[in-house]
């Protein structure tokens, strides 16, 4: 037990008793003997009881001793010197008392009246004393179970080498789930992984960008052969089997290759070619049933930045070969949720036989598109439903095509153009039209209560979404890519955001992705073993690929990188137990999404070359904690790939107890202090390539 701290006036000596100096010029020989065999009953006053003692002087015998007459002294007889000096000490301590009383009141007052700023930075001080607290409390219990907690965490067996938590088809269809709901995302208790996915046997680290666009290696996804030869969407076409790896290079000078098909898309927007799409305001794309990311590969040399989203799948995987390709891709589905993107989030969608019936379920699929296509914004379909002479001859594609094309027109879509399978519609830019229409004709509009701008895996919604938000903007008046990324001050109020909160965020990132690859180009050509037979790669070099920021608040990250010059997509996320931030990042330009990190992530082991995170153990650790930092450091193992990094931006206490439980996942670490700020640290790590022995 440690002892209490005592503190005192140094250079003064506190005697005993306080009476001793009145006392010594009336009393007697006989009373000053009595006094100092009392002496040591009187050290009460400086006991923890010396302040009730003030209050409450104790007149037992044994304090005063015994007179010569053989009675006990009475301290208050009146007539005496004594009782004079005993009730002059009784009125100075009861002013003591009344001064003490007067300054604790006064200084109430003065909390009271204090200013509403420094109200603010004392609440902030105590919320952070409070968050550290519970940190502290939490790693304590942590610390307190003992070696068995702080043993390396095992290897997950080979079945589980592509398993996504939160996604079983087998389960879902034995719980009843049919109709396309059995891929549905479904995140239980059971669903949490606690072990650490080993790659595959003959796993190799994927060829460095722009060559790993093209060429991947077969052993890397999980794809057989015969899936690659049947491949049968547009974009699935555009690969082919090369003794171990799949390449995605095409010299095929047919119709529907990628780039002549891009253009024919241009063309039917109005355009010259694919390279004016940012000129019509377009930047971002979502394509829904991406088939291995091609059209959105060809399309990041126009500065388009394509998000593959698809079902899943747990074999030839369209989600798993787009991010080995590096690219941007994530598990999604129209089955029966809402997707977690704010409404109004794209400028284009594209479909292209991406095996969904919009005509089904009374059109509701293409009111989730409507929601998250921004005014103004183009919706892409490719289907053999869409060919006029195909459905001429079959009387259940018209019927079909008919029931998409007058829905479209009730959702107050244009119908910009049609050739052979491919239809092009345009979102309307005003919402007057969608009271223009006959009563009856098509889906309400969600009542303000039901617009819920951010969903997170809602079901479907049957009426428009996204009418009553401020950020209805058509694409033809926002800013062009790159000056998009730049809000100017009446646009970033939209976001209760002020123009230098932005710029010093901004200001900041720039710093620390200089410093980012300064430290880890070193462990790079320095101390980090190389592989064998690669060569060296000369500076400057693109180290990463895929990043992923796992509490993006504006965007910061992805903004400095662009900036820097590096050839990189960033996953910016925004968790759930946060400010949400995400419409922002969107409208900005980049690519997002909104998710609770107490679930895993929706896409395949080993997707991701960085995983970033600032800020955000000190915004779980301060909500209701449905798991623990070692839960989410367990998915993180399972997204970043052999040899992939983290950069983990704290408070040093919980930097320290992160990097205790980083030596349980046996990644390499370590702690680099921040020269601009003494209570941050930088936890650098790396995932060790470890490889499975073939059985």
């Amino acid at each position: 037990m440690s002892r209490p701290l005592h503190r005192g006036i140094s250079g003064i000596r506190i005697s005993g008793n306080n009476n001793d100096f009145w006392d010594s010029q009336v009393k007697d020989k006989t009373e000053k003997e009595d006094l100092d065999r009392n002496r040591s009953s009187d050290q009460s006053y400086l006991s923890p009881r010396f302040p009730f003692r003030l209050l409450f002087p104790d007149n037992s015998p044994s304090k005063y001793g015994v007179t010569e007459n053989g009675f006990a002294s009475d301290p208050f007889s009146v007539g005496t010197p004594r009782s004079r000096h005993k009730l002059t000490m009784l009125f100075l301590k009861l002013s003591l008392v009344v001064i003490v009383i007067l300054a604790l009141t006064g200084s109430f007052w003065w909390t009271v009246s204090i200013s509403t700023s420094s109200r603010g930075h004392i609440f902030h001080g105590y919320r952070r004393l409070q968050e550290q607290l519970v940190s502290d409390l939490w790693d304590i219990g942590e610390l307190s179970l003992g070696p068995s907690r702080l043993k390396e965490m095992e290897f997950c067996p080979e079945e589980s080498e592509n398993y996504i938590p939160c996604f079983n088809i087998s389960d879902n269809l034995a719980m009843g789930y049919s109709d396309g709901h059995e891929y549905d995302r479904l995140c239980g208790h059971g669903s949490r992984q606690s072990c650490l996915v080993l790659p595959p046997v003959n796993y190799k680290i994927p060829l460095r960008w722009p060559t790993g666009r093209d060429v991947i290696w077969v052993a890397n996804v999980k794809i057989t052969g015969q899936e690659v030869f049947s491949s049968g969407s547009l974009t699935k076409r555009m690969m082919m089997l090369e003794e171990e790896q799949i390449s995605f290079r095409s010299a095929s000078l047919m119709f529907d290759g990628v780039e002549d098909y891009s253009h024919q898309i241009a063309e039917m927007i109005g355009l010259r070619n694919e390279s004016n799409f940012i000129q019509a305001g377009v930047r971002t794309i979502l394509d829904i049933g991406c088939g291995y990311g091609s059209f959105g590969a060809h399309l990041f040399s126009k500065q388009l930045l394509t998000m593959c989203i698809a079902n899943y799948e747990s074999s030839g995987s369209q989600v798993q070969l787009t991010l080995e390709r590096g690219l941007p891709a994530m598990i999604g589905s129209f089955n029966s949720k809402q997707l977690p993107y704010p409404s109004l989030s794209f400028d284009l969608l594209h479909c292209a036989r991406c095996g969904i019936d919009w005509d089904q379920n009374d059109g509701i699929f293409l009111i989730e598109v409507d929601r998250v296509l921004k005014p103004g914004g183009y919706f892409v379909w490719t289907s053999p439903l869409t060919n006029v002479q195909s459905f001429l001859r079959n009387k259940e594609k018209q019927k079909r095509w008919n029931f998409v094309r007058d829905y479209a027109e009730n959702l107050c879509w244009e119908l910009m153009s049609q050739q052979d399978e491919t239809v092009v519609w345009k979102k309307t830019s005003k919402k007057s039209c969608y009271n223009s229409r006959k009563p009856g004709s098509g889906p309400s509009i969600c009542s303000k209560g039901h617009d819920v701008e951010s969903p997170y895996y809602r079901p479907l919604q049957n009426c428009i979404g996204g009418t009553h938000s401020r950020r209805w903007t058509p694409i033809e008046e926002r800013p062009t890519w790159p000056s998009r990324s730049n809000l100017n001050k009446n646009e970033l109020a939209l976001y209760g955001l002020h123009l230098e909160e932005l710029n010093e965020d901004t200001a900041n990132y720039k710093k620390a992705v200089r410093n980012y690859w300064s430290l880890l180009s070193p462990l790079i050509f320095s101390d980090h073993p190389k592989r064998p037979g690669d060569e060296d790669p000369s500076p400057p070099y693109n180290m990463l690929r895929n990043v992923l920021d796992m509490n993006a608040r504006y965007g910061g990250l992805n903004a400095a990188l662009l900036e820097a010059g590096k050839s990189v997509w960033v996953m910016n996320v925004v968790p759930t137990s946060g400010p949400n931030y995400l419409p922002l990042i969107l409208d900005r330009g980049y690519v997002g999404v909104l998710h609770d990190w107490c679930e895993a992530f929706p896409t395949y082991p080993r997707t991701y070359d960085m995983v970033h995170a600032e800020g955000l153990l000190s915004l779980e650790t301060s909500q209701h904690r449905r798991c623990t930092t070692l839960d989410q450091f367990t998915e993180i193992d399972r997204l970043l790939r052999p040899e992939g990094w983290v950069i983990i931006r704290d408070t040093a206490p919980l930097i320290e107890s992160a990097r205790a439980l980083i030596s349980r996942l046996k990644w390499d670490a370590r702690v680099i202090e921040i020269e601009s700020n003494s209570e941050e640290r930088l936890l650098i790590c790396q995932k060790p390539f470890f490889k499975r022995q073939a059985s």
